[in-house]
């Protein structure tokens, strides 16, 4: 009797601890808030250095929420603890890099944020559950409000505890952007060139822009008026 009531303790030590894993800075106090709002402890992953075997073991987390993260997660770690990953698609739409690009580039004015279990396959995880996500404004602005869906979806997984459910229909597949994509001169009308400003003005990202010269402008703050787009303009020097 004993020894189950000190297996008790421990579970209910580990099912109060839980870990956000994201290096975007929207997601910096996410953390902090949950803590405060669900009375459980809450731990920032910022480096993905500190994803390893003998890091969670010391916080034996229920789960861990990777709200937006860059880098591959090992076997290892999925197959040992319930990871869940958010993706900004209503999946199996849109699996791959880049959704936001991608969407806002298709035209899309609306999402859904996809909250799913970690699997092998990139994007095919049983769905945990999904909440609708506007795409007007800018890219940070997008990603801010994302991060308040994604505390919301958060707070509904650890009080409701759902069982992840298989993805139907048929995937498709995003290809993820690279830095030239954003080159302003692939633009064929006024709505590309201020969708393809927003949809790079975040912190971290590379940012729309033109070469001139010897010099590469970049763009942010687009505001569409009409039949113009007016932005900021940064000019940098090229490496000759």
């Amino acid at each position: 009797m004993g020894y189950q009531k000190q297996l008790n303790v421990n579970i209910n030590i580990a099912n109060d601890n839980f870990i956000i894993a994201s290096h975007r800075p929207w997601n910096k106090d996410l953390s902090k808030t949950l803590s405060l709002e669900t009375g459980k402890q809450f731990h920032l992953l910022s480096n993905h250095k500190d994803l390893n075997i003998d890091y969670l073991k010391k916080i034996k987390p229920k789960y861990i929420f990777f709200t937006h993260w860059s880098y591959i997660i090992p076997d290892e770690i999925f197959q040992k603890y319930e990871c869940i990953v958010f993706h900004m698609t209503d999946l199996p739409f849109g699996r791959g890099g880049s959704p936001l690009q991608n969407l806002i580039s298709l035209g899309y004015k609306k999402t859904k944020v996809s909250a799913l279990r970690v699997v092998k396959e990139l994007d095919a995880g049983p769905i945990y559950m999904k909440k609708g996500l506007t795409l007007e404004g800018s890219a940070q602005e997008i990603y801010e409000r994302a991060s308040e869906v994604c505390k919301d979806i958060i707070i509904d997984i650890i009080k409701k505890n759902p069982k992840p459910k298989k993805q139907t229909g048929k995937p498709t597949i995003f290809k993820r952007r690279k830095p030239e994509d954003g080159n302003l001169n692939l633009a064929l009308s006024i709505s590309d060139i201020n969708n393809m400003i927003r949809m790079l003005d975040a912190d971290g990202y590379p940012k729309a822009f033109i070469d001139f010269g010897p010099f590469k402008i970049e763009f942010t703050g687009a505001v569409k008026n009409k039949n113009q787009v007016s932005a900021q303009a940064i000019f940098k020097l090229t490496d000759l």
